[in-house]
């Protein structure tokens, strides 16, 4: 291995670390707040080194990895996503009586998991991520055992997962057979010889979509997602609608990119038909719930949709879009997660509207920051949302995908509505009154308060001026 080959991952291997150094702290001695500010640390450290060793080119470890622009940024904003999750991880797991070390075992491993997932370029690492990333889900997901539904989310998620891995490995297997390579390149150089898509190439395209649908939690395969939204706890929630599903759009850009997937009609007419379907039952799905974490479950969904019209666009432009709607979303769901589990208490989390009716009145810079959250989730001005949107928006109407562009506008109007209706009850009077919900110290919830400020004066800050951003955005995916 050369110097460059070690320096390339060693943000894998301090993530590994981490996690080794956790599992001898437990056995030691169990200290919840040490094991967080480990966390914290490795994560953190792991960040500044990415930020330090620049790649001044793109760098190959055969035959598995790739690092390059693209997989920088999305490595960087995992990381930083995944230490938001861990700063509001803290005071979420001290309230409660299950034992709380070894979530940050699983919290480390399941971003370690989107890392390889983004640096991918072959099938095998593409499934040794995944499978990393699914299998720290499975428990986190489950980790409050004591909690209604917390194991029939972990359950249901578990299940989800294998079909997932059951429709991607077998059309990883189809197209094994009819290109007899894994790597992406190598796949792209096959198929650009040949003058049409082998049927059996299709079907494994297609199986993979199916697999990928189900990790995307996309139209129609989005069932169960509400519910896995529902029985997790919150900051796991949050690690879901973010990382997992941000690391495995990043692998589908890079993969779609890498076999010149938009050469393919049939492909791009299943993708049309997913992103327009996610966008409408997404958002019709939400408006029927009075759980705020469902409403958030359905409208992760049609974001998801909308986030599949820069992605149908490609190009540089529909790549930027796609990045930096990705860190807008990121910075919102956090946000809004974690202003739920700051407000959840010791038996369950604060997921019905009745536990936000009258917030503006008892905590208002709670409220204000909740708002900021879900304004940006409806793409309002002055937000990250709506320059994401307006982004998507440019990258679509570049590509003359005038369909998608007008389904995108009819449903963030579609959406609005109940990012209000949470707004509405927040402003109501609430005559009864709410018991304090958290019986910790104040103290506790500093970093939780720091963290969700930080996040919401981001979310302003790039909505006004996105101009770093996008410089930030175009500079490392130009990288060659």
């Amino acid at each position: 291995m050369s110097k460059t080959d070690f320096l390339s991952v060693v943000p894998l291997f301090i993530l590994t670390s981490a996690a080794i150094l956790i599992l001898f702290s437990i056995a030691v001695k169990r200290d919840h707040k040490v094991i967080y500010v480990i966390t914290t640390v490795s994560l953190a450290i792991d960040f500044i080194f990415l930020v330090w060793y620049k790649a001044t080119a793109t760098w190959v470890i055969e035959p598995l990895f790739i690092f390059d622009g693209f997989g920088t940024f999305n490595t960087g904003l995992i990381l930083l996503t995944a230490l938001a999750v861990t700063m509001i991880s803290y005071a979420y797991f001290e309230q409660r009586e299950e034992r709380k070390e070894e979530y940050y075992i699983l919290l480390i491993l399941a971003t370690l998991g989107a890392i390889v997932l983004v640096i991918s370029k072959h099938f095998v690492s593409l499934f040794l991520g995944l499978e990393i990333l699914s299998v720290s889900l499975y428990s986190m997901i489950a980790y409050l055992r004591k909690r209604a539904r917390s194991d029939e989310a972990g359950i249901k998620y578990l299940i989800l997962a294998a079909f997932s891995s059951a429709f991607l490995l077998f059309g990883m297997a189809l197209v094994y057979t009819a290109v007899g390579t894994m790597e992406f390149s190598k796949i792209a150089s096959h198929l650009s010889s040949l003058e049409a898509m082998p049927v059996i190439v299709f079907a494994g395209f297609g199986l993979m979509t199916v697999g990928i649908g189900f990790k995307l939690g996309v139209v129609p395969f989005h069932m169960w997602a509400a519910d896995v939204y529902e029985g997790a706890p919150a900051p796991v929630t949050a690690f879901i609608a973010t990382v997992s599903k941000g690391g495995m759009m990043a692998l589908l850009v890079r993969f779609f990119t890498a076999i010149d997937g938009y050469q393919y009609h049939g492909l791009i007419l299943i993708f049309t038909i997913i992103a327009i379907a996610s966008m409408f039952i997404g958002n019709f799905l939400a408006l029927r719930q009075g759980n705020v974490k469902r409403v958030l479950a359905y409208s992760s969904i049609a974001h998801l949709g909308y986030l599949l019209v820069a992605f149908l666009a490609g190009g540089t432009l529909g790549i930027e879009a796609v990045s930096f709607y990705l860190v807008a979303y990121f910075i919102t769901s956090t946000g809004a997660f974690g202003i739920l589990a700051t407000l959840s208490d010791r038996d369950r989390d604060a997921e019905l509207l009745d536990d936000y009716r009258g917030l503006f009145w008892t905590r208002p810079w709670t409220a204000t920051m909740f708002t900021s959250m879900l304004l940006s989730l409806a793409g309002i001005p002055l937000t990250a949302g709506f320059i994401g949107k307006f982004y998507l928006v440019a990258a679509g109407v570049r590509e003359h995908l005038w369909l998608l562009v007008v389904m995108l506008a009819v449903n963030s109007a579609i959406g609005l509505y109940y990012y209000i209706k949470i707004i509405a009850t927040m402003m109501e009077k609430n005559e009864v009154e709410r018991p304090a919900s958290n019986e910790l110290n104040p103290s506790v919830y500093v970093v939780s308060g720091v963290t969700m400020a930080i996040l919401t004066i981001l979310l302003i800050w790039i909505g006004v001026h996105p101009n770093g951003m996008m410089v930030l955005i175009h500079e490392l995916l130009a990288l060659d």
